[in-house]
This record gives C-alpha cells, structure tokens and sequence, in this order.
C-alpha cells in the first residue's frame, strides 16, 4: 500500500481549484476560504488532513480554538 505525503500534490490542488495555474489556485483558494502555504516556486501547499477535514464541512479551526465556556474543575472546596 503507498503511503500519500502530507500534502496534496499539484494534480490534487488543481483538480480541487479547478485551476492549473499557480495565480489561478492561489485566487480560487483564497476566495473560498482555504488556508495554505507558499512554497519557493509560489505554489499553494495545502495539507492533505486540512483538505479531508474542510471537503467533509468540518472547520478545522474550531478544532483547535479552545471553547470559551468549557467546563472547568472547581478547586475552591480542596484543602
């Protein structure tokens, strides 16, 4: 079994964009929301655990945003 890289590669990204070229991708990405990186060459990164998470409608920055009103342990009755 092969082993995908942790990024999506170019034929993935483009086939997500709809686009082949890097301004292109980099425009669609943007405008829809997608975080990624720039690599050396200007091309967009995206990580392939970001990708499977926004394509299933999940943000996965609330995923790591703590919550505001998350319980908390009451420690004022501990001696």
């Amino acid at each position: 079994m092969e082993m995908s890289s942790e990024a999506l590669n170019a034929d993935e990204v483009a086939e997500l964009s709809g686009c082949s070229r890097k301004a292109d991708q980099i425009e669609w990405l943007t405008q829809n929301g997608w975080l990624f990186i720039r690599n050396r060459a200007g091309a967009p990164v995206i990580g392939r655990l970001y990708a499977r998470l926004k394509l299933a409608g999940i943000n996965p920055a609330q995923l790591a945003a703590p919550e505001v009103s998350s319980w908390q342990p009451d420690f004022s009755k501990v001696r």
